[in-house]
């Protein structure tokens, strides 16, 4: 889940999430046969300062004068030749300043004038960041409205055909009321990138929910998604209303190889099977919790699905695991809490990268941000490794279940 923007920033209240899709016995139609998959739970964590260290190279790189120097929404993409393509949501470029900043503190800093682009990519290679495309990347496609790039995937350009594209998921949001905070949800688009260059072919709406008149109601896909079997699974969710209902509803559609870009290639899980242009329903829940959100990531551990995302306070990342990609889930399955940079940001939007995952270890980002919106972009600004994404490994293996339960009982916590 985005946290209010302040440049935009966030609210605490808005980074409280939780999983409505635990503690159930019942199944869905994809879990027969996948009952066996062991459980998940995360073992042990660590900070990984290698790619930390990476971004904030680059982004420190005094030499580059309209480049990336920090953003949020973080997602990679592995692309055929072996590059890494980062996108990033809001992203901050211009020139990095070395120490001491404007009021002597012994940060690196930026302009405070410097501008906010509303969406960037980095490409890296060997490991490294290696350059910035052009940005923003996805133009505002109307006045007062946005694209924020979420995950994407390399696929065919159609089903089995020789010649791939690179296919990135955006959400649609226009400027909206205070209690909006994230913007109004307008729709799910696909767009397609040629390979290797990289340039934007066409963006196609695959899901739009302007005719359906509540907001809090209004699903948006592409906060994660995994590939299985000849099949794309894209997660997604609606915003709630965060007055009311911080945290939202969890729904899942599969895609076949290829058909990203194709609206009636979708399959949405409606609550007891999977229909092409049928209304998202929720993945099923035990009814007594709201839902993640978007803010979570979800990705696989040999059988297992192992989900991701900020729970029981503003900084502490919660797993949940299943034997399906619509679930049932089961969890909290352990957590941790990274440290925060500095007094006065929060962490938000755990993503998970299996592509760089080595040794056993998951590797995890999240984002960081400033609370206080009066003072967003000059704090942001005096101190530019506030945003930037952290870098964590974890180490999944089985839970550790209280005596007398186990991982189908749907009673432990």
């Amino acid at each position: 889940m985005r946290v209010r923007r302040l440049t935009g920033a966030g609210t605490a209240a808005a980074l409280v999430l939780v999983l409505g899709a635990v503690l159930v016995t019942e199944r869905s139609e994809d879990d027969g046969g996948r009952a066996g998959c062991p459980p998940r739970t995360v073992v042990s964590w660590a900070p990984d300062p290698g790619l930390t260290s990476a971004f904030a190279r680059y982004g420190d790189d005094g030499a580059r004068t309209d480049d990336w120097t920090g953003g949020d929404g973080t997602h990679p993409v592995r692309l055929p030749d072996g590059r890494l393509l980062w996108l990033f949501s809001d992203t901050f470029p211009g020139r990095v300043h070395r120490p001491p900043n404007p009021v002597g503190e012994a940060y690196a800093w930026r302009d405070g004038g410097a501008p906010l682009v509303r969406n960037s990519a980095v490409v890296l290679r060997g490991g490294r960041p290696e350059a910035a495309l052009p940005a923003p990347l996805f133009p505002d496609p109307a006045p007062g409205s946005r694209r924020r790039p979420v995950a994407a995937r390399a696929e065919p350009r159609s089903p089995r055909a020789a010649e791939h594209v690179l296919r990135v998921l955006l959400w649609v949001r226009r400027h909206g009321a205070p209690a909006w905070i994230y913007g109004e949800p307008l729709a799910t688009e696909v767009a397609t990138l040629s390979l290797p260059a990289l340039r934007l072919e066409s963006v196609t709406t695959v899901l739009d929910q302007r005719q359906r008149g509540d907001f809090s109601r209004r699903v948006l896909f592409g906060t994660t998604l995994v590939a299985e079997d000849g099949w794309t699974y894209v997660y997604g969710g609606d915003d709630g209303r965060p007055a009311s209902r911080p945290a939202s509803h969890a729904s899942v559609a599969r895609v076949p190889e290829g058909g990203l870009g194709d609206p009636a290639a979708w399959e949405y899980w409606d609550g007891s099977g999977r229909r092409s242009r049928a209304r998202p329903a929720p993945v099923p829940g035990d009814g007594r919790r709201t839902g993640v959100g978007s803010a979570f990531t979800v990705t696989r551990d040999d059988r297992t699905y192992v989900l991701f995302t900020m729970a029981e306070g503003p900084a502490t990342v919660t797993a949940y695991w299943a034997c399906c990609p619509a679930g049932p889930w089961h969890g909290p399955a352990g957590a941790f809490t990274p440290a925060l940079p500095a007094p006065g940001t929060a962490a938000h939007d755990p993503q998970a990268h299996p592509g760089l995952s080595r040794d056993g270890r998951l590797v995890l980002s999240h984002d960081v941000n400033w609370l206080e919106t009066s003072t967003a972009t000059v704090m942001l600004s005096r101190n530019v490794s506030l945003y930037r994404p952290p870098f964590v490994t974890v180490r999944l293996g089985p839970p550790q279940w209280p005596p007398g339960r186990g991982p189908w009982s749907g009673a432990w916590r």
